[in-house]
């Protein structure tokens, strides 16, 4: 049989230790996000050091010994733990004859291969540019920079042209930027109307964060398999890579006895996300912030997730999201040897796969979330449709009768919504159950 697939081109990871604890996390961490870029890893090098060498990242001898390394491996990529700078860049080139991938531009690389959304590729492209804007140089220009032998006049003539160019692309590169920054404010906009109705809606909003590949796709989509009858209409994509989807899903989960929430899939987050794309993902992220509770899903068979919830809870911090009631979900229990579902506190050992785990997690979130709701009795003029099709679509309707004397309707409420009929001039009886 013939295999028509295209050979993945070799690379060779490296990066240097400064006595980083957490230095093999992040490497292991690099080799997963090379594979993810379609990317063939066939070795690794380390360097421990003090600092970091200015000029070439590496010292030389160890550079020497990764070129060595990387040809007997027939490696043509060489990714590198670290943002680089423009020098280290050429410089590790021009001595390995390697192309050189530092650990953003390979981030930055599976984003624009992942991104579907127009939102989301504008905000990879917007990351792109501003991670490209300082790092052009004029040696890059397609412009002859050497001096000419007519004098010291022809040689800053066309030493001029060079830097001309060189601020020609900055420019173009800055109205690029500025009109991508529009057109995502413009879409950002629309966005926040759509988020307004989600609000208003009084539903609750409940949004899964967490490291990249945690599962929260698949949470999402088993939590509509279990409780919804038009789950495969409404699933989200989902796969077993870094990254398999960067645009935030959201859908309404209607549970027993009338319970209803929307519940928003956001992107996932990973150590050392370069600092443009957590700034171009906030209008992303909008729905971890208005939500009413985050479901924060950690790989529990992976032993390095004590980093990821940390890891989690930086980029939450650099989005200014806090105070929002959490839930932390250890997810793919099926991979370990601990006895599942449990419930302890605000945490969940469980599985995405598994409907009784499902369940359990559907019922920490109706406690977290609809604790504060009440149970309420209301009697409603026979004619005020109106108010009862608003409890009908905001409200749990546990009851409702029609009597001679108007509507009585049991109904569990929001604190907002509560308010609403409290003060509502509609002549309503309004007794709340003990």
């Amino acid at each position: 049989m013939i295999d028509n697939q295209p050979k993945k081109t070799k690379a060779f990871i490296a990066g240097v230790n400064l006595n980083d604890p957490n230095f093999d996390y992040y490497m292991t961490e690099l080799r997963e996000l090379t594979l993810a870029n379609n990317l063939d890893v066939v070795g690794q090098a380390s360097q421990k050091a003090e600092n970091i060498v200015a000029g070439t990242y590496f010292g030389v001898g160890k550079l020497n010994q990764i070129k060595n390394m990387a040809r007997e491996l027939h490696a043509k990529t060489l990714v590198i733990n670290d943002e680089l700078s423009p020098t280290q860049i050429r410089n590790i080139e021009s001595m390995t004859k390697l192309k050189v991938l530092d650990r953003t531009e390979l981030i930055l690389e599976i984003f624009s291969n992942r991104a579907r959304s127009r939102q989301a590729k504008l905000q990879v492209q917007l990351a792109r540019l501003q991670y490209e804007l300082p790092r052009l140089h004029p040696s890059e220009n397609n412009l002859d920079q050497q001096r000419g032998s007519g004098g010291a006049s022809g040689g800053f003539a066309n030493r001029g042209s060079g830097e001309t160019k060189l601020e020609l692309n900055r420019r173009t590169i800055g109205k690029q930027i500025s009109a991508i920054k529009k057109e995502l404010k413009d879409i950002s906009k629309q966005e926040e109307i759509k988020s307004a109705r989600r609000n208003n809606s009084r539903l609750p909003q409940v949004a899964l964060v967490g490291y990249t590949n945690a599962g929260k796709s698949t949470t999402m989509n088993e939590l509509l398999n279990v409780f919804s009858d038009e789950a495969s209409k409404k699933q989200v994509f989902e796969k077993n890579m870094l990254f398999a989807t960067l645009d935030t899903s959201v859908r309404r989960i209607d549970l027993k006895d009338d319970l209803s929430f929307i519940l928003s899939d956001t992107v996932g987050f990973i150590s050392k996300l370069p600092h443009n794309l957590i700034e171009s993902f906030k209008a992303t992220l909008q729905e971890a912030k208005d939500a009413d509770l985050i479901i924060n899903v950690v790989d529990a068979s992976d032993h390095n997730m004590v980093q990821m919830i940390k890891t989690t809870q930086k980029v939450l911090d650099e989005l200014k999201i806090t105070n929002v009631p959490m839930i932390t979900a250890y997810n793919k229990a099926d991979l370990t040897d601990r006895n599942y579902p449990q419930i302890e506190g605000n945490d969940i050992l469980y599985s995405a796969k598994d409907p009784e785990s499902i369940k359990q997690l559907a019922d920490l979130i109706v406690k977290k979330v609809f604790d504060n709701y009440e149970k309420v009795n209301l009697v409603l003029p026979l004619s005020d449709g109106k108010n009862l099709a608003y409890l009908h679509e905001y409200g749990q309707i546990l009851n409702e009768d029609f009597k001679d004397d108007g509507v009585h309707v049991t109904v569990r409420l929001s604190p907002k919504d509560l308010e609403k009929f409290k003060t509502a001039n509609c002549n309503n009886k309004l007794n709340t159950f003990s």
